[in-house]
């Protein structure tokens, strides 16, 4: 049986064809989705049991998989005329949809959607911008809750539905130590669909969470506004429309041909890897172009414009006829040349001359990168942070989505070329908010020297600052020592510090393009890249650790970090072993990459959550510590080889 659920709508929602190629397992899914993991990031189950706090005393409909017993077992409930339910049931027609919270008193209905994501409720344009149009960021949210109150309206017409969103208060602070602690994930948690949330409570009441820290908005107006057609949910066709559309395909299996465009296109989950093709898996994205524009193994083969980096004036292009790399002319790059530096402009279209010419030369700014470097001052500092923003917060006086940092690795390179794994901190530990002793440590490393610091991106700038900020407001002792720490080694509002941390990715961007990069700048494309481009870095780490003067603090000494595959340079990255036993970290970065509040870093970022909420052993507890160890030492070796591979370069 097939029928348009919420989630099959707002997949229609992304691009109408996607409803022929979901649930098939013939076709090929980039994206993972595996519920359990997703909201264990965001802390999603989590508000979900806070929020029900807010309607106590609620009947949990726990038939997850089937349609026909919970929207029976509904049905029964409402004829109460008092009732709350966790996880309604709705069906009308070939439309299906569960809701969160209900709350049916009389002939009235609430309907509360919940969702971990943030508002500021000062925002007074928040989900309609100045313009009159609806926030894109918000859309998908708003349209889900859309879609329940119609399908709700549809199944009891005489009652009044009203439509909420309850989500984590961005201005609001939590009043006790602990309150993520109260709603704990049980190990048996793990296999469940995202429609429970298997948390194990120590609270039975909202009062014993001390001030809540979410908010929940009254979007009925708005809401029927959407029903009734004032917002477009497509282009060319208003909700109604849309609803109709979307039920016609999915449920008779019938390919939209909605026209392939750049934006929706270009990031496409029905794109097939090598490794699924030899599985047998079909791509639904080269299906699309083959039935649309008629593509054949040649097109697919060739470059695309939208896989140049950072790459603003596809969609014009691409509603022009052009798709490919080679048809790309000088001009409709709008190339600016950068007296100093490669520009933005100049690099994408550096990028796209060598791709077509299938030159595997690096560009380089050899002079100006040389004089960068000669400001360098040794011994060099590599640092790499992991951090965490959670819905609800650990520790009182903070609110939903702090920045948490739990975890850096340091590297320092001596000027005798000495490579040292330092130092490194973690904290896992349940409960504790760890951002002023993750400062406490990192001074205590970087104080040993006064040589450059480098970062990678301007993730550990904006970590830093937000600390400070945290700081400012807190009771430490030594929280003058500490911010005077921050402040020489970071830069915001006008003020730069005499250690200001260099930021080596910036320095690839102006400096320095390999084609091997393709569209990227992330140092998990970079390092292979330069690996296979540097018999400097090919002769040393084809070496094991001992054999190079070189230290670690968590890989024994035969690990060698250089290996080859069919005489591919294997990605180091690949080499490490998962941070959890059936997920690969590739897989944990890409499942959290869509989700908002949230940066780079999945895996990193979902273990130090599941170490925080899940109940699980001492031995597993110290076994992702171990991974996460690792994960983060590569990542400043990492930024080690890149400043060698910069020095042979301009020797």
């Amino acid at each position: 049986m097939r029928v348009l659920t919420k989630s099959r709508f707002k997949e229609g929602l992304s691009c109408p064809n996607k409803l022929f190629y979901t649930k098939k397992d013939l076709y090929a899914n980039t994206n993972n989705e595996d519920s359990f993991l997703a909201a264990l990031a965001q802390g999603g189950f989590q508000v979900e049991e806070l929020a029900r706090l807010y309607y106590p005393g609620g009947e949990l409909i726990e038939d997850v998989f089937k349609y026909e017993q919970p929207w029976s077992k509904t049905q029964e409930l409402l004829k109460k005329d008092h009732q709350v339910i966790y996880e309604s049931a709705f069906w009308f027609d070939n439309l299906f949809v569960r809701c969160d919270i209900l709350e049916k008193r009389g002939n009235h209905i609430r309907l509360v959607e919940v969702k971990s994501k943030s508002f500021d409720p000062n925002n007074e344009n928040l989900f309609v911008g100045k313009r009159g149009n609806l926030n894109g960021g918000w859309k998908p949210y708003l349209f889900d809750l859309a879609f329940q109150t119609y399908v709700v309206r549809k199944c009891y017409p005489n009652v009044k539905v009203s439509a909420h969103l309850m989500l984590a208060d961005k201005t609001k602070k939590a009043s006790i130590d602990g309150l993520n602690q109260k709603f704990r994930i049980a190990k048996s948690a793990q296999g469940l669909n995202a429609l429970r949330t298997g948390i194990i409570k120590s609270v039975n009441s909202l009062e014993e969470c001390g001030d809540s820290v979410l908010g929940e908005l009254d979007l009925t107006d708005l809401i029927d506004d959407i029903i009734k057609g004032k917002y477009e949910a497509i282009d060319g066709k208003d909700f109604q429309e849309a609803v109709k559309y979307f039920s016609e395909l999915y449920t008779n299996n019938e390919y939209g041909h909605w026209p392939v465009s750049y934006g929706s296109c270009k990031g496409c989950e029905y794109q097939v890897t090598a490794e699924q093709k030899q599985e047998g898996k079909i791509s639904g994205f080269e299906e699309c172009f083959t039935k649309q524009l008629n593509w054949t193994n040649v097109e697919f083969e060739k470059p695309k414009t939208w896989e140049i980096w950072n790459f603003r004036k596809g969609t014009d292009l691409f509603k022009q006829g052009i798709y490919f790399q080679e048809d790309l002319k000088e001009e409709d790059m709008g190339v600016k040349v950068h007296p100093e530096r490669i520009s933005s402009s100049e690099r994408q279209w550096i990028q796209v001359e060598k791709t077509v010419a299938g030159n595997k030369n690096p560009h380089i700014e050899n002079d100006e990168l040389a004089l960068e470097m000669k400001s360098w001052d040794y011994p060099l500092n590599f640092i790499d942070f992991e951090t965490c923003m959670m819905a609800i917060p650990f520790h009182a006086g903070r609110r939903p989505y702090e920045q948490i940092a739990f975890q850096f690795s340091h590297h320092i390179l001596h000027e005798d070329w000495t490579i040292e794994h330092r130092s490194e901190y973690i904290n896992g530990k349940p409960g504790e908010f760890p951002n002023f002793d993750f400062v406490r440590a990192l001074k205590t490393a970087l104080e040993q020297n006064e040589g450059s610091v480098f970062k990678y991106a301007a993730h550990e700038n904006t970590v830093l600052n937000q600390i400070h900020g945290q700081l400012h407001f807190s009771g430490e002792v030594d929280k003058k020592e500490l911010m005077d720490f921050i402040e020489t080694i970071t830069h915001a509002d006008g003020r730069k510090g005499h250690r200001d941390m260099i930021d080596l990715c910036e320095i690839v961007k102006k400096y320095y393009y390999n084609p091997l990069f393709g569209g990227s700048n992330s140092l998990k494309v970079v390092l292979p890249a330069i690996l296979a481009s540097s018999a400097v870095l090919l002769e040393r780490y084809s070496k094991p650790i001992f054999d190079l003067n070189l230290s670690s603090l968590n890989f024994s000494e035969d690990k060698v970090w250089l290996t080859k595959k069919d005489g591919e340079v294997v990605n180091p990255y690949k080499t490490l072993d998962p941070i959890f036993s059936n997920w690969s970290n590739e897989d944990m970065d890409q499942l959290v990459s869509e989700l908002d509040e949230i940066a780079d870093g999945g895996a990193a970022l979902t273990a130090y959550s599941k170490l925080q909420i899940q109940v699980m052993e001492p031995e597993e507890r110290k076994a992702i510590e171990s991974a996460l160890l690792k994960y983060c030492e590569l990542d400043t070796l990492a930024m080690v080889m890149l400043f060698e591979h910069l020095n042979e370069i301009v020797e």
